[in-house]
């Protein structure tokens, strides 16, 4: 498919709530590759609509490189236990804070199927869905940092040992 520019920190877009999906279109088929294109490109473990600049209740999330999640006008239906730890996000590219969020979530959702779904996470799963779903409400993390921005220093650090790419 096609790699998409990613809306970075600033852009209106990233601050609008996103339309829920009515019906799968071929066009929306696309846009779901796309994101799921660009999202491995930029080494992130998720994605919104909003941030390749489409305002609709799309996310997709994969934070082990092979199993991902594409949640249609998701929705957490619970949450529990806490996680504080280091966030990034590809719309700050290089930029990084610390966040508590839930250590548990479930998530209801549509499939790219629009069939019903549930995905349940944990740690980084649990960050990343909540992170995503933020997105779709026109919220960034550092809403939600304690303390300052840092610069996220991924040269020293494994893939996954980064502050999520995207998470």
């Amino acid at each position: 498919m096609a790699i998409r520019n990613i809306r970075e920190f600033g852009d209106p877009v990233l601050n609008k709530p996103c339309r829920e999906v009515t019906e799968m279109t071929p066009r929306l088929r696309e846009l779901v590759e796309d994101m799921l294109d660009t999202m491995y490109e930029a080494n992130g473990v998720g994605l919104a609509a909003p941030q390749v600049g489409v305002l609709r209740r799309i996310v997709v999330i994969d934070v082990t490189g092979e199993d991902p999640h594409i949640l249609i006008n998701p929705k957490i239906v619970e949450k529990d236990g806490e996680q504080t730890g280091s966030e990034g996000c590809l719309s700050l590219p290089g930029k990084a804070g610390i966040v508590t969020r839930p250590n548990h979530v479930v998530c209801e959702a549509l499939d790219i199927e629009m069939n019903p779904i549930r995905l349940e996470g944990e740690e980084l799963l649990a960050r990343a869905i909540c992170h995503e779903l933020d997105h779709l409400d026109g919220h960034l993390y550092t809403e939600l940092v304690e303390g300052d921005l840092m610069d996220a220093n991924y040269e020293d650090a494994d893939e996954e040992e980064a502050p999520g790419g995207e998470a």
